[in-house]
């Protein structure tokens, strides 16, 4: 059977400028905020990313969840506790993240240990989403096997019949975490694959900024 390779559907945006190192905020946190506040005006989904983890074995896994706060720790995002993820993050607390913007030809990655957030952080989000959505986190026992579809459908109807007429609380296995960058690399897409990479890596407290080949 012969190999089909796949290209690009089409182009990045090329940036108009080179990605100096010297123009770029010395925090990387910093820097992530102006990047994904550009990517917000111009991209569907700008807060998408790829969450990487791990077992204790270094067995990995990745997936898709949505950025939702950027803080002068980290960068955060809420999950059933046990779930897949969860679980791997409990016995191996680090993960990797990508954010990959196509419309402007810019890429972040981030690599670090990662923390519970506080209670009270998970509870002030959690009463921002929507109604169906909190019943769907009691409903569903995320990452689990169910014999069929319908299963699933019964478990959200006992949910909405459950907390009918009542608030939906937050749940016990259900809450945030903090990726606690110690490595974050940003990509700026250039004409002939000459892309710009500049890492940030934590010695200390203090952040080292350095150019990367692409």
């Amino acid at each position: 059977m012969r190999t089909q390779f796949l290209h690009s559907p089409g182009r990045h945006q090329a940036s108009v400028r080179v990605l100096e190192v010297d123009d770029l905020a010395h925090d990387p946190l910093v820097q992530l905020r102006l990047w994904l506040g550009e990517a917000e005006r111009v991209c569907p989904l700008a807060p998408a990313m790829t969450l990487a983890t791990a077992t204790r074995d270094a067995v990995p896994s990745a997936r898709i969840v949505l950025l939702r706060a950027i803080d002068d720790r980290g960068l955060v995002f809420f999950s059933n506790r046990e779930s897949r993820k969860g679980l791997e993050l409990a016995e191996n607390p680090r993960a990797a993240l990508v954010l990959h913007w196509w419309e402007l030809g810019r890429q972040v990655r981030v690599e670090g240990a990662v923390e519970e957030v506080e209670a009270a952080e998970s509870e002030e989000y959690w009463r921002t989403r929507p109604r169906e959505s909190r019943l769907a986190a009691w409903s569903s026992p995320q990452s689990r096997p169910l014999p069929d579809r319908d299963a699933l459908d019964r478990l959200y109807v006992q949910a909405v019949e459950r907390f009918a007429g009542e608030d939906v609380p937050l749940p016990p296995f259900w809450g945030g975490y903090r990726v606690l960058p110690d490595a974050v690399e940003l990509w700026a897409h250039r004409e002939n694959r000459q892309h710009d990479r500049v890492s940030y890596t934590l010695a200390g407290r203090q952040w080292r900024r350095e150019r990367l080949a692409p």
